[in-house]
């Protein structure tokens, strides 16, 4: 079986020039860019059913900028007027100076962790342990989170403020790609929401980082290009790798799944989306319209020179 089509489940690169287009032209590859899922804030009425009062909180706890906008969304449409005194902590410095499309930075109480990991930040906040924190998350927030909290022992709420939702992708001819790359738990779950009768077949299924890989052996799949490894730190080398050593033929693959992977919290409702596609082509642009709606579409195709 030789590799002709591959489907990333991911937006497309911002520039035309990238590895997935060297991986293209290398070896004759039509490579598809399908956002397979995508992020929708929730609404106020969602919002309220959670009991949550924004200004029964001293402290406001960011791990997005995604988080930051939706947070201040909620608050305007709530007409709720954030007091000045009000402390904000940020996963890391760039989500903390994300705060000044919403709020004269230097005038508030702004923390945030030095290396971008949850657990700094929790150090920085032991000097603030008296506050009362609202800790703004999406319904697909890392376990690692309330658990880091709990064991600190903060007083904290969870706000529910924007969700993760399958993107609409049933114009795809899901069985014309040789190759799917999934990057997370709920691409796997929008392939499924999208194909419920998807069966794997020949197809080669590829997968990023241990929780997509434990996903694909939850959802009875075959993982055939595990990614990272030692040899592949990325998914274009993997898919590389993997079209190099078999020959475009499914083999066996040892499964390379960690010991301890962190929880991941279930989708609790999929809202029917609109389609987020975008389609590159490198000598031209092509437009698939979907059954449904229209969708942009973006492909990677080169055709192979004939030698002189």
């Amino acid at each position: 079986m030789k590799i002709k089509k591959i489907l990333i489940s991911q937006p497309a690169p911002a520039t035309e020039k990238s590895p997935y287009s060297d991986l293209a032209e290398k070896y004759n590859l039509k490579i598809e860019f399908h956002q397979f899922i995508h992020v929708e804030g929730v609404s106020t009425k969602e919002f309220r059913r959670q009991r949550v009062d924004i200004l029964d909180h001293t402290a406001i706890l960011f791990t997005t900028k995604t988080g930051i906008d939706h947070f201040f969304r909620i608050a305007e449409e709530l007409k709720i007027v954030i007091p000045e005194v009000m402390k904000y902590f940020c996963i890391s410095e760039s989500i903390a100076l994300y705060l000044q499309k919403y709020i004269v930075y230097r005038k508030r109480k702004i923390f945030f962790g030095a290396t971008g990991q949850f657990k700094d930040l929790i150090t920085v906040m032991t000097k603030h342990h008296d506050d009362k924190y609202l800790v703004v998350l999406s319904d697909m927030y890392k376990a690692e989170i309330p658990l880091l909290l709990d064991k600190s022992k903060f007083k904290y709420t969870k706000g529910i403020f924007y969700k993760t939702v399958s993107s609409n992708l049933t114009h795809l001819d899901i069985k014309s790609y040789d190759i799917l790359a999934f990057f997370s738990p709920q691409g796997i779950k929008s392939l499924f929401v999208n194909f419920p009768e998807f069966n794997q077949g020949e197809t080669i299924i590829a997968a990023f980082g241990p929780t997509t890989a434990r996903a694909v052996g939850d959802a009875g799949l075959t993982l055939n290009i595990p990614v990272p490894t030692p040899e592949a730190l990325s998914m274009p080398s993997g898919l590389e790798l993997f079209i190099k050593n078999n020959s475009g033929k499914v083999g066996p693959v040892a499964a390379v799944l960690p010991a301890k992977v962190a929880k991941v919290a279930p989708i609790k409702s999929v809202v029917t989306p609109k389609p987020i596609v975008k389609s590159v082509t490198k000598k031209a642009a092509v437009t698939k319209v979907a059954a449904k709606a229209p969708v942009k579409s973006k492909t990677i195709k080169t055709a192979t020179k004939a030698k002189k």
